[in-house]
């Protein structure tokens, strides 16, 4: 099979993701580290994510971009910030958003890629159940796939956003469909020892597997 390389945080979206694209590629994932809260429990997700699917060791790369936490903005990233209780009606940009992560990511993947011969870079952004991140739209990947058409040697990578269009229990039912391990997944803002079950993340996520009628893997912290 051709490869493809992965955007694999670790969380619930990026796990659905790499299932997804495991159907027809075989599988270079990209971990990308910026000094995030959970920034280990998101390794050890991602670790654990790899080895699920067999991923040798030389079509795995993580890469530190810790510039990010350097130039602030993001509770993801700041300590000083406190991480703010969901609030899923609310119409606010959050401040867990780090201001335009995405590009750096696919950019990363991108560079990557045309270094291994991939055909394709997996993102696992979400345009409705996002938090509102603009950066996790799908104008944004449309705009992201020109530039690489038009950025790159040969101007046939592409971007590939296959869970864009979905809300969240439409991605647990399709991780729960591909059998994706979604019991090593970690979505957390703030905690990596149990999940704190209040972010912003963890909310989408414990209301996704709420109206699917099914039991979310992981452990909360007031579970």
């Amino acid at each position: 099979m051709s490869k493809a390389v992965i955007l694999l945080s670790g969380g619930l979206d990026s796990c659905v993701t790499a299932a997804v694209a495991a159907r027809e590629h075989d599988l270079a994932l990209l971990h990308l580290q910026y000094g995030q809260r959970t920034q280990h429990r998101e390794h050890q997700a991602f670790l654990d994510i790899a080895n699920h699917y067999g991923v040798a060791s030389r079509s795995r790369l993580i890469v530190d971009m810790a510039f990010l936490a350097q130039i602030g903005g993001s509770a993801l990233t700041d300590s000083n910030i406190p991480i703010p209780d969901a609030d899923l009606n609310s119409d606010h940009l959050p401040i867990t958003y780090v201001p335009f992560r995405n590009a750096h990511l696919l950019a990363l993947g991108v560079s990557w890629a045309e270094t291994i011969e991939a055909e394709a870079v997996y993102i696992g952004v979400v345009q409705e159940d996002s938090s509102g991140y603009p950066d996790c739209t799908e104008a944004f990947v449309r705009a992201f796939d020109a530039a690489v058409c038009n950025g790159t040697r040969d101007g046939n990578i592409r971007i590939e956003a296959p869970l864009i269009a979905l809300d969240k229990p439409g991605i647990v039912t399709l991780g729960t469909e591909l059998k994706a391990p979604l019991h090593l997944t970690w979505s957390c803002y703030a905690r990596e020892d149990k999940a704190c079950g209040t972010c912003d993340s963890c909310a989408l996520r414990l209301r996704a597997f709420e109206k699917t009628g099914r039991q979310d893997p992981i452990t909360y912290q007031n579970a």
